[in-house]
């Protein structure tokens, strides 16, 4: 005699199932549309990939995230689908895709396998490149050491660029992949340095431009768009060479691949149509012979 009911059955496996965690059910066209909003994550101090205008925002990826809204609200069939932006702050990106807080991160991020944990990238949309920005009257060494080259004369080794880096203090942006970058190359070379970590690109560059920080490393292409802006006394100046380039995406939710396909056909479609050449004029000084390359490679067939 089955000495255990159906019922009884039932009722312990539906309490075995709400102990367990909720299954993957990312959907964000299904958010969007219960709410008739889409809200756009941006940087507010990235320019001129996404920065402040009013209460909106300007700048190279707002402009490819607005193309990928249209596409939402021609996909929903919802004309009147609000569009919101949402300042977030540097560190923050991943947790405010992965929460829901916003639907779509805009600009653009560089991916690593600690992100990719967390949340989806869409097809590159730009390629970083790693720069510094220095006072015009740092030390030799130190410029030299930057630049890549021998800071003394004589033989080269690990010591020979602490001899340029010693009792400098760098400065990185917090919690990126600049920061995990710069700290892993100081562990390899044996570099003896100070570094400090600042919440925005702006602050970072005051750091230099007060004397508090000797480099700070961001992205080559913001670094001197700051410059030019908020310092064109001539004081500061970014340095040519670029220590690493990287791929860089937006950032959308883990495991919904509808709403990210939407998203890699928009800006495929781009690459395709020269919009996003297009784009790369506008806010970006245009695009060189090796960009136009990399649009064939990023776009998906």
């Amino acid at each position: 005699m089955n000495l255990l009911s159906t019922k009884p059955v039932s009722v312990l496996l539906a309490c075995v199932l709400s102990m367990m965690p909720a299954a993957a059910s990312a959907n964000t066209l299904e958010r969007v549309r219960a709410s008739n909003t889409l809200t756009l994550g941006y940087l507010p101090d990235f320019a001129p990939f996404s920065s402040h205008l009013g209460d909106k925002a300007s700048g190279y990826a707002i402009d490819l995230c607005l193309k990928i809204a249209d596409k939402v609200k021609a996909e929903l069939g919802l004309p009147s689908l609000q569009v919101r932006f949402e300042a977030i702050k540097v560190a923050e990106e991943v947790s405010a895709v992965s929460s829901g807080k916003v639907d779509i991160f805009c600009t653009p991020t560089p991916a690593n396998l600690e992100r990719r944990k967390t949340v989806s990238f869409s097809v590159p949309v730009y390629t970083a490149g790693l720069s510094a920005v220095v006072h015009k009257d740092s030390p030799e060494t130190l410029l030299k050491v930057l630049n890549g080259e021998v800071a003394h004369d004589g033989p080269t080794w690990r010591a020979t660029v602490n001899r340029g880096l010693t009792r400098q203090t760098l400065a990185v942006p917090a919690g990126g992949v600049t920061e995990q970058w710069i700290r892993e190359q100081m562990r390899l070379l044996g570099v003896i340095a100070t570094l400090v970590t600042v919440r925005s690109n702006d602050e970072g560059i005051k750091l230099v431009a007060e004397g508090k920080a000797d480099a700070f490393f961001s992205d080559r292409i913001v670094l001197k768009n700051h410059i030019a802006k908020d310092y064109p006394d001539g004081n500061l100046m970014v340095l040519d060479r670029i220590y690493e380039y990287a791929p860089a995406s937006m950032m959308v939710e883990r495991g919904d691949e509808d709403f990210r396909l939407l998203v890699d056909t928009v800006l495929s479609d781009m690459y395709r149509s020269g919009e996003i050449e297009q784009a790369y004029a506008k806010y970006l000084g245009g695009a060189s012979d090796t960009a136009k390359k990399l649009f064939d490679v990023y776009a998906l067939p």
